[in-house]
């Protein structure tokens, strides 16, 4: 099985500088293996913040927080990550982020309020991303909880499972052997089929596929000499 790269993550924790030191932990340990990755992140989410987490935050460390969710959701390994009971601030933050998401059956996501209203941070925008803006109104808008159930149907979850260490090692199972380098050039292909239009597309495309017809002959002479 592929080596895992773990992180917990306390949603009801407020966001820290060590939250964010934590994820680029994380992240350099995920990218030591170079172009090619190796291994898996996973990452164990849980907990939602209260109606005050906000106080003592500035917008300079919710940047930071941002760019290391950017850097983890770009890495050149794949990603998991698995939610369990209430997951909120900066657990469903990181969830949504992964590349594959797991979700215990008792798992609620809920986008962070106080009085005034919910948190405009960019977990409504990969939300809306993954299930389109009209079937996740209420949770962006008011907050209103996403169930696991809920969320499988919507593609916010890939799989509910009742043992989420067993759905980690499948996921880890899925993605062995395959270049981290190649993966992130897929993963990137994905993000921009949302918002590019085809022509514009098609460019990033071919020069994938004029990569992976070049990797078969530029790997065929070593493994002949090998043989012989």
């Amino acid at each position: 099985m592929e080596p895992l790269h773990t992180l917990e993550l306390d949603g009801s924790r407020p966001l820290s500088a060590a939250t964010v030191k934590s994820v680029a932990a994380l992240c350099d340990r995920a990218e030591d293996g170079g172009e090619d990755g190796i291994g898996v992140a996973v990452v164990h989410v849980g907990g939602a913040p209260d109606a005050h987490w906000t106080s003592g935050l500035d917008v300079m460390l919710v940047t930071k927080w941002e760019r290391v969710l950017r850097r983890f959701e770009r890495l050149p390994v794949a990603s998991v990550a698995v939610a369990h009971g209430d997951c909120g601030g900066t657990a469903l933050d990181a969830f949504l982020a992964a590349d594959l998401r797991v979700a215990a059956p008792d798992t609620r996501f809920l986008v962070p309020r106080d009085a005034g209203a919910t948190w405009p941070g960019m977990a409504g925008y990969r939300l809306v991303q993954l299930a389109g803006a009209a079937r996740v109104r209420a949770a962006v808008l008011f907050g209103r909880p996403i169930t696991a159930t809920e969320a499988r149907s919507l593609g916010i979850v890939d799989t509910v499972a009742d043992d989420p260490a067993a759905a980690v090692a499948d996921a880890a199972a899925l993605t062995g052997g395959l270049s981290g380098k190649e993966l992130a050039i897929r993963r990137q292909l994905l993000f921009d089929a949302t918002t590019t239009s085809f022509e514009d597309a098609l460019g990033a495309h071919l020069a994938a596929c004029d990569r992976a017809l070049r990797q078969p002959a530029a790997t065929a002479p070593a493994q002949e000499a090998e043989a012989s």
